[in-house]
């Protein structure tokens, strides 16, 4: 009986596979560092970002200009936003506009999109990023709001850390960790693994009080997500929550609307059970006050990574 099934077979390169199977079992120490540019990307990632995100080197070029050119087509139409864009973007390079193709998987529609929102988060959140004091957010990034891991998990993710128990909105205004969340964003996005990998997210909820509850209004919450949806040339892959209280519900019942149904998928309550969490993260980079083997977390570290030494903090420019 004569074989008549339906579809293409594509032979798989023998490297494409082998390249394949190591994804599978990765670790930590697979991948390049958190802060500052890739020298060399790891042939892996080339890999994933082949598979995932439809990248290929003869096509990269392409893609960028394209997108460049639709940002002038759509200039010309005259509408309000997209001449924002235009002149947001007059003196980017093209490293920078090869981030939001990334980021929609070489749909240059899809990435103008996230280009407009981009733009439009930064005019609709102006006390986000005007007239903002480096050496404020240094501070806050010290103080551990949010925190940033050196090392990558085994995905090659870059893990950001919020521990909200000693959190006061007195000394730190819900603002000014907005401030700092979005001034690491555009660093660590500057590093090409980062594009390709992605982030993830775990926040510490012990001793999560109900004052604090209190103090988070539903405008700051849809902020936050507005942050994390169609606003930077993002992948964010994960957000996990240990240690939350009964009353967390109430606070995660606020933010659950604003979700769209892709980032929804991706939030993990665990609680005081924390077996499926140490399934993605391995306890020798996390540090002890959110389970791991590593010290406390320590912002000092970390603010001197994307900041340079104390003394060459004032050179330091957003």
């Amino acid at each position: 009986m004569p074989f008549t099934g339906v579809g293409t077979f594509r032979m798989v390169p023998e490297e494409e596979q082998e390249l394949r199977a190591q994804l599978e079992q990765l670790t930590t120490k697979d991948h390049g560092p958190v802060f500052g540019r890739n020298s060399e990307l790891p042939r892996h990632t080339l890999q994933k970002a082949k598979d995932e995100l439809n990248e290929r080197e003869e096509t990269r070029e392409q893609a960028v200009r394209e997108l460049q050119e639709l940002v002038k087509t759509q200039a010309a139409s005259g509408e309000e936003l997209a001449l924002a864009v235009a002149d947001r973007v007059k003196d980017r390079d093209s490293a920078f506009f090869l981030r939001f193709v990334r980021a929609r998987k070489f749909d240059v529609g899809r990435a103008y999109e996230l280009l407009k929102g981009y733009v439009n988060f930064r005019l609709q959140y102006p006390e986000l990023f005007n007239s903002v004091s480096l050496e404020a957010i240094r501070c806050t990034i010290e103080a551990g709001y949010p925190g940033v891991l050196s090392s990558r998990d085994k995905y090659g993710r870059v893990v950001m850390l919020f521990k909200i128990e000693n959190w006061h909105c007195e000394e730190i205004t819900f603002d000014e960790i907005l401030q700092a969340y979005c001034f690491i964003l555009e660093k660590l996005l500057e590093n090409e693994e980062t594009q390709i990998n992605g982030f993830c997210i775990i926040e510490n909820f012990k001793g999560f009080t109900m004052q604090q509850a209190a103090s988070l209004r539903a405008s700051d919450l849809r902020k936050m997500v507005d942050m994390l949806q169609d606003s930077f040339p993002a992948r964010f892959k994960a957000i996990h929550f240990i240690h939350q209280p009964w009353y967390f519900t109430t606070t995660y019942n606020m933010v659950k609307p604003f979700l769209k149904s892709k980032l929804l998928q991706r939030v993990f309550v665990h609680g005081e059970d924390l077996s499926s969490f140490f399934q993605d993260f391995d306890q020798n980079i996390l540090p002890a006050d959110f389970g791991g083997s590593m010290p406390p977390y320590d912002g000092k570290g970390v603010a001197e990574q994307l900041f340079g030494p104390r003394a060459d903090a004032e050179n330091t420019a957003l």
